[in-house]
């Protein structure tokens, strides 16, 4: 189980106002950190011990500039296509750049509808759905 993923950021009002744009409505809650940066942090369930994967956003530990790692991706799942369209657009809106609109891919699965990024910092954000009762892809 990944307890937790952590990717670097030089602005982090910008990094903050990104990711303010589609994590809390995936449960998320951000909460400033110790260090600068900031934490999201899953809602826990009653009799739940722990939600996982936390993710933090922080400034680098050996000071120097932020960067994204060259094949590494995050992604977080939506509950439908709709919230796929919706969070990949307010992203967007928040200072993200389109890596893939949303839709389906023919080399996933038939119900496997994603939509990818890049942070303000350039790290690769894929949100998607792999919802069974919504249509799939043709063919």
């Amino acid at each position: 189980m990944i307890a937790y993923v952590t990717v670097g950021a030089d602005d982090m009002a910008l990094a903050k106002r990104f990711y303010s744009a589609f994590l809390p409505a995936l449960g998320y809650e951000l909460k400033p950190g110790p260090d600068k940066g900031f934490s999201c942090i899953l809602s826990q369930q009653p009799g739940q011990s722990n939600a996982f994967p936390d993710f933090y956003v922080k400034s680098t530990f050996d000071g120097r500039p932020a960067s994204a790692g060259n094949g590494s991706m995050i992604a977080f799942e939506a509950s439908n296509q709709e919230q796929v369209r919706d969070l990949h657009s307010a992203a967007l809106a928040a200072g993200g750049f389109d890596e893939g609109q949303p839709g389906f891919r023919d080399s996933y699965g038939v119900h496997f509808y994603v939509g990818y990024l890049r942070d303000p910092q350039g790290n690769k954000i894929a949100l998607f759905s792999d919802n069974p009762n919504e249509p799939g892809r043709e063919g």
